[in-house]
């Protein structure tokens, strides 16, 4: 429909998703069918090798997962891929299903970074759960940060000297670091 299409470039993408899912519900979609897709979503090259890596060495690693996508297709998704153990928190916007069945979203937070879109700071996120992990006497020798958006690009640059970005070649965030 045109109203749907084409999508936002910056800033408005959780708001576009908003109409996207109102526009299925009325369609008919229902949590069984959303549930399916993000299923059946096959992850990224090297995303499998990469959590059974994790699997096997959960005592070095903490793992958290931000996504600017939303709580009920992450979860969905890990879970179909036998890898939600491996993290201790997901950071997404909230997601579920109102009284029509319709799945509905909401922004993450407000925030006032001018680099990231309205709904969610992924740089204010990270830099949070460390400050929390560090109250709870929680040290880190480093952060290993995977991303691949634009918005992965804040986050990145909170890192300090001793992290690592592994941004995923030619996408988003992979240009903006070599710019």
């Amino acid at each position: 429909p045109r109203g749907l299409c084409p999508p936002p470039r910056h800033g408005s993408y959780n708001e576009h998703m908003q109409r996207v899912l109102a526009f299925l519900g009325e369609q008919g979609a229902r949590q069984a069918d959303f549930k399916a897709v993000y299923e059946s979503i096959p992850l990224s090259p090297g995303v499998a090798e990469l959590f059974q890596f994790l699997a096997k060495h959960r005592e070095l690693f903490e793992v958290v997962l931000i996504s600017d996508a939303n709580v009920f297709g992450v979860e969905a998704k890990l879970r179909a891929a036998g890898a939600r153990s491996l993290f201790r928190k997901i950071f997404s916007n909230p997601a579920g299903f109102d009284r029509r069945g319709y799945l509905t979203l909401g922004p993450y937070h407000s925030h006032k970074c001018l680099e990231c879109p309205a709904n969610m700071c992924k740089g204010k996120i990270l830099t949070e759960y460390l400050a929390e992990r560090a109250r709870e006497e929680v040290e880190f020798e480093r952060v290993f940060y995977v991303g691949d958006g634009a918005n992965d690009f804040c986050p990145a640059g909170t890192l300090t000297a001793a992290d690592v970005a592994f941004p995923r070649k030619g996408y988003p965030m992979h240009r903006l670091i070599q710019e």
